[in-house]
């Protein structure tokens, strides 16, 4: 029995909706199935391979290390993760990293560290994390409790207390939710992904910032999904123009292998003392080389690219036929289909392009150095199939 589909189908845990496709093998931005069908993915492993599949020089970063040392316990000093948390320090001006393997670990332990922050500054009353409607942050029962999202909630209560929700874009009710509230901090997406591609409004985020001075709540911005060169600056905080506490990372992070971080401010840096939290695999050697090797690469040249890109998508896909609007920042683009997005989704993957979906919307995350004839053919198409 060598039908893979099948295969995975009864030895594989049934929580995923997959495509009947089985891929094997890829370069770049273009990934191939058995038959030998040529497909541009526009989806990067859901914005993870951040410089497309078998990319040269992050294969050499973890193929080296992989032969030196591929891991030792973090009782041990080892130099890539301490090169890479340098590197995350340096680009965003914050000042620690604790690494873990996933975005949901890395929210969980932004949120122990405003807990515990919270705890000694403000008092043990005061534990409670204000998130957004429609926010996502994670599948574990605490990050579960922390997205805004109730149709995630329901087979898994209880979930875990002191977190409120309020409406994103909505000055007013924030300010009214944390005139009631002890707030420890207020966690965010600056694009909630998951929740559709919406770009938090500049007057939100601004707002957000100047009552955490007024209040003295820390801000956590989850950049889970935007960060990483994915909205056209290193982090997607950064077009904003506000500097929070705690950022937490993952995804394009690794390209292609599991890594998180939550990256430390001034206010919290040395929260977290000896015992406080830990990870057996966090900051693993091979992980931690090939991040080191994606955020070296992370460039002015090429971010302006990622721009100059999505201001191609926005523009060519605005007022098309069958298309009703496009959302998001740099290459997080969620496109609003008068068809419904799954049907456009199966119909470009029929003519070679492997897209997302987020809520009603078909999302796009290609990798930040897709070459532009790859873009251009891939966003043809989904026009093509939108009509």
């Amino acid at each position: 029995m060598n039908d893979i589909i099948s295969i995975d189908k009864q030895y594989v845990a049934n929580t995923y909706n997959r495509f009947p496709l089985e891929l094997v093998n890829g370069k770049g931005s273009k990934v191939y199935d058995k038959y030998g069908k040529e497909y541009i993915d526009m989806g990067s492993g859901i914005g993870v391979t951040a410089f497309g599949i078998a990319d040269n020089e992050w294969a050499t970063a973890v193929a080296e290390q992989a032969g030196k040392l591929q891991h030792m316990s973090n009782l041990y000093y080892t130099k890539p993760g301490a090169m890479l948390a340098k590197a995350l320090c340096e680009k965003t001006g914050l000042k620690k990293v604790f690494f873990s393997n996933s975005g949901a670990e890395a929210n969980e332990c932004a949120i122990k560290v405003a807990r515990k922050w919270a705890a000694e500054n403000k008092g043990e009353d005061c534990y409670k994390i204000v998130t957004l409607q429609n926010s996502f942050h994670g599948r574990t029962i605490t990050t579960l409790a922390a997205t805004g999202q109730d149709h995630f909630h329901k087979l898994f209560k209880p979930l875990t207390d002191g977190f409120v929700h309020t409406p994103a874009n909505d000055i007013d009710a924030l300010k009214k939710t944390i005139a009631k509230t002890r707030v420890a901090a207020v966690m965010f997406e600056c694009v909630q992904g998951e929740g559709g591609v919406i770009a938090l409004d500049h007057e939100f985020v601004k707002a957000i910032y100047d009552l955490s001075k007024e209040h003295n709540f820390l801000i956590i911005v989850d950049e889970v999904q935007t960060g990483n060169g994915r909205t056209g600056k290193f982090y997607g905080y950064m077009n904003y123009g506000i500097n929070p506490d705690i950022v937490t990372t993952a995804k394009g992070l690794g390209g292609g292998l599991p890594i998180g971080a939550a990256i430390l401010g001034d206010r919290v840096e040395n929260v977290l003392g000896f015992g406080d939290h830990g990870s057996t695999y966090g900051g693993n050697p091979v992980c931690a080389a090939g991040a080191l090797n994606v955020i070296n690469r992370i460039d002015s040249t090429l971010l302006d690219d990622v721009a100059k890109k999505s201001e191609y998508i926005f523009k060519t896909l605005q007022n098309a036929d069958g298309i009703e609007g496009v959302s998001g920042m740099g290459l997080m683009i969620g496109i609003k289909t008068a068809k419904p997005a799954s049907e456009v989704v199966k119909a470009a993957m029929e003519k070679g392009v492997l897209c997302l979906t987020a809520k009603d919307k078909v999302r796009l995350l290609p990798a930040l150095n897709i070459p532009f004839e790859d873009l251009k053919k891939a966003i043809d198409i989904i026009k093509e199939v939108a009509k």
